[in-house]
């Protein structure tokens, strides 16, 4: 069904779990590393893998970790709160239940504010609880990863127990035909967020954050919420879009021909583009919660919650307000920095190193995002920092660079040839404007070009355009061409 088609006769109603992956070094109840990309089941031990008699230890820097959130999302924070067991079947969970958070999280009822393209929304915050992360199922033998068609499956278990956050909204209503992007810069906010906080490195595609995206449809006019869909752990900005507005087209086709549609987990096909059903949704009354008894509560006096405040940086939507006020950005100029993934902080820093606003703007939303679309990384992963950025706009604006040469540098800092400065060295690309070696180029480019040469005696100034190519080109691009041409033009007076 036609998107806007289904907007003209439903309200769209959103709930977005969100499952933050915590850069500790070590898992959320034993002492294992938590480090990414190490060979399968290599860091593990009795209590990961749930063995009997093993017994779990709360991370304290990871309660921390959850405060901090959950101050960040303007929560309240629980005094006492203790963890809970959840129980249900899965390869994945060693122990056949994983220990979270159910009726005491330790962080409740918050909210968070979006501008998207000027309008604002707000987002209500039902909780951000702790919880573990479980394991990593490897499908083998089948043409796509997944599970059907695969001659059998093997387990990871090094993320199993990894500390998480899960930050559940309220029913989001009131987006219109806005939700999809609603939830995408809802999504975008919480990665700059827990980066911001340096909590997590929120890298989508690692899975270190991940969204559970629900979606209802209303019609028009009612006040009932409709059945929901759960599409599962969404990894990228662009597909939490996608999905939900697909669902919200599928949605809307199952209820305009009069079926029902069905409570269920749905999984994103990311190569097609369509989301396909999963199993059928559970309840919180079929995971059977209790309290689990290994763990002690968690108990968090308002001094220590005063101290964690304390330590919480400026939030990423307070710093873009102060910044592009102090550079004098207008909404659109903004808009641009914003939709280039970590760019505001590149920015920042390379002003701080010493750049002026304007070119550190330049050179990462121009040159360098360029580099990182072909090599499809984030900005922040090219090999380059806003330090050495800074130093190639110093080198621009005292004029021993033209951009031309600027951009052969920065080409040979992400290629590993070293600082600035020793790459300009080493290349020779230091714009000549010695007045004896520009002079001579002059004289030689007039009398190759007589023509126009005349012209420009005759008063065709812009003529000179061309003899200022001609010297450029004898010069490899190296000479000063506003000193070139006024060289020709005191020669041709």
């Amino acid at each position: 069904m036609d998107y806007d088609e289904v907007m003209a006769r439903f309200d769209v109603v959103l709930g977005l779990e969100v499952h933050v992956e915590l850069n500790t070094e070590s898992k959320m109840w034993c002492g294992c590393s938590t480090k990414f990309g190490a060979e399968p089941n290599t860091h593990t031990c009795p209590v990961c893998l749930g063995l009997p008699g093993a017994l779990p230890v709360v991370n304290g820097k990871a309660v921390e970790s959850a405060i901090r959130i959950g101050l960040s999302l303007g929560c309240s924070i629980a005094s006492w709160c203790r963890f809970a067991r959840k129980h249900y079947f899965y390869p994945d969970m060693p122990k056949n239940y994983q220990i979270s958070q159910y009726d005491e999280p330790i962080a409740y009822e918050g909210e968070v504010r979006l501008d998207v393209d000027g309008t604002q929304y707000t987002v209500p915050i039902e909780r951000a609880h702790m919880e573990e992360d479980a394991g990593k199922s490897l499908h083998v033998g089948g043409a796509t990863g997944r599970i059907q068609g695969s001659d059998y499956s093997l387990m990871d278990y090094n993320r199993a127990g990894v500390p998480l956050i899960e930050i559940v909204t309220k029913p989001v209503y009131g987006t219109g035909t806005r939700g999809p992007e609603v939830a995408r810069a809802y999504m975008s906010y919480l990665r700059d967020m827990v980066r911001a906080l340096d909590v997590s490195e929120g890298r989508m595609e690692q899975g270190q954050l991940r969204c559970d995206a629900n979606v209802s449809l209303m019609p028009k006019g009612s006040t009932e919420l409709g059945t929901r869909t759960e599409t599962k752990n969404v990894n990228s900005l662009r597909s939490v879009e996608a999905a939900l507005r697909y669902e919200i087209c599928r949605q809307g086709a199952v209820l305009a021909d009069g079926g029902r549609v069905k409570q269920e987990t749905r999984m994103w096909n990311e190569s097609g583009g369509f989301t396909t059903a999963g199993r059928s949704k559970e309840e919180a009354e079929d995971y059977r919660y209790l309290p689990d008894p290994d763990l002690v509560p968690v108990e968090a006096s308002a001094q220590w919650v005063d101290e964690l405040r304390k330590t919480l940086p400026e939030l990423p939507a307070v710093k873009a307000a102060r910044l592009q006020k102090e550079w004098g950005l207008t909404d659109l100029e903004m808009r641009d920095i914003e939709g280039n993934e970590g760019a505001l902080s590149l920015i920042e820093a390379t002003v701080v190193a010493g750049a002026d606003q304007a070119a550190a703007r330049k050179w990462w939303l121009g040159e360098l995002s360029r580099r990182a679309n072909e090599t499809e990384v984030e900005l922040a992963e090219l090999p380059i920092s806003p330090v050495q950025v800074a130093q190639v706009g110093k080198l621009v604006d005292s004029g021993k660079l033209t951009d031309k040469m600027a951009r052969q540098v920065i080409e040979a800092v992400l290629a590993g040839e070293g600082e600035p400065a020793e790459i300009v060295k080493a290349r020779g690309l230091e714009v000549v404007s010695d007045d004896d070696t520009l002079s001579r180029a002059v004289d030689e480019a007039i009398a190759a070009n007589p023509g126009v040469a005349d012209k420009i005696r005759g008063g065709k100034v812009q003529a000179a355009g061309a003899l200022i190519g001609a010297v450029m080109k004898q010069m490899h691009g190296q000479a000063d061409a506003a000193r070139v041409r006024e060289l020709i033009l005191k020669a041709l007076q």
